[in-house]
């Protein structure tokens, strides 16, 4: 009896400590990635070597991605088509075309403007998910939006890269096919056949699953920022222009597109989170294989800033929804 009441005690302690350090990383995320590119930056030689694992830490995100899904997500998209079709249309039609406008807008170089495209082109990201559900959105529509979103990914990715950015650099749609499913497609399947046949050990690897996903981003982003030292002194300010805009034109276009075609508020917001974050971290590591180191830039600082984005939107409708319900 005693031994049962240690173990519990045990479990209640590791609990605690698992949600406090994935509070402190997750949280925090825009600061410990703002903090590493600064010491990336003045340092890269501490973080070159990373360069052979930066698809096999974008695996094991999607993998951890994978055991946080349900085969009842994609059900949920055949019971409830229209707000998913409508949020995945707008995700693969808006964010691709902004960033070819801003490309030619704001003229940026070849390789900048390829990976500008390049991760409007990606699919959603799994931090909006959690956004949403701060805005007080419809997190189930944002799960399957997700999730749909990354299944397609390796034939609509490719061929909106090819049709957009072919004007600045040559694109193998091919090469691109197969690495979006080696690296996204067969890690998010693997991971909800893990969950489905060992939904225990599967609980388990959930809980660090955030924490994991964040320092693996983090490296990521340090080896992105490493291999483009000379690049992001010369064009870091008009990099950062258009991510800004990028992000902040596709939360606008997802909130009030979806709001013209009678969408309710809470799947407004979560299609306008979804449509304006994206997996930038697939975008890093496509562009770094694909294209050139420079070409990652965007979607390293697009890491950083639609998190930041994402938060403020997500306290303000939360804040609305508050406000509405009290004065109800």
């Amino acid at each position: 009896m005693v031994s049962g009441v240690n173990c519990d005690c045990l479990d209640y302690f590791e609990g605690r400590i698992i949600l406090k350090i994935t509070t402190i990383l997750t949280r925090f995320f825009a600061v410990w990635v703002i903090l590493i590119s600064v010491i990336a930056y003045w340092q890269p030689g501490l973080f070159l070597g990373i360069k052979p694992l930066v698809a096999l830490l974008l695996g094991v995100i999607m993998f951890g991605m994978g055991m946080t899904l349900k085969f009842e997500d994609f059900k949920s998209a055949l019971l409830q088509p229209v707000p998913i079709v409508v949020g995945v249309l707008l995700q693969f039609g808006v964010m691709p075309a902004l960033g070819f406008g801003l490309a030619l807008l704001l003229e940026l170089p070849p390789e900048i403007a390829a990976g500008v495209v390049l991760v409007g082109a990606c699919p959603g990201g799994t931090a909006s998910n959690v956004m949403v559900y701060l805005a007080r959105g419809n997190v189930a529509l944002s799960i399957a939006m997700t999730a749909v979103s990354t299944v397609l990914a390796p034939l609509v990715t490719p061929f909106l890269v090819l049709f957009y950015a072919q004007q600045w650099l040559p694109i193998d749609a091919g090469s691109l096919f197969l690495s979006i499913v080696k690296i996204v497609l067969v890690p998010v399947l693997l991971g909800l056949l893990f969950k489905r046949f060992f939904p225990q050990l599967a609980s388990q690897g959930e809980k660090w699953s955030p924490s994991i996903s964040v320092l693996a981003i983090v490296a990521i982003i340090a080896f992105v920022v490493a291999a483009n030292v000379d690049n992001i002194l010369t064009m870091s300010v008009l990099i950062l222009v258009a991510v800004i805009l990028h992000n902040l034109l596709g939360l606008l276009s997802g909130y009030f597109i979806s709001l013209l075609l009678r969408q309710g508020s809470e799947e407004c917001r979560a299609i306008a989170l979804e449509v304006g974050m994206q997996n930038s971290g697939l975008g890093a590591v496509l562009a770094q294989a694909h294209f050139s180191p420079a070409a990652a830039i965007p979607s390293a600082i697009f890491s950083v800033w639609h998190n930041i984005s994402g938060s403020i939107f997500a306290s303000i409708w939360s804040r609305n929804t508050t406000q509405g319900k009290q004065n109800e």
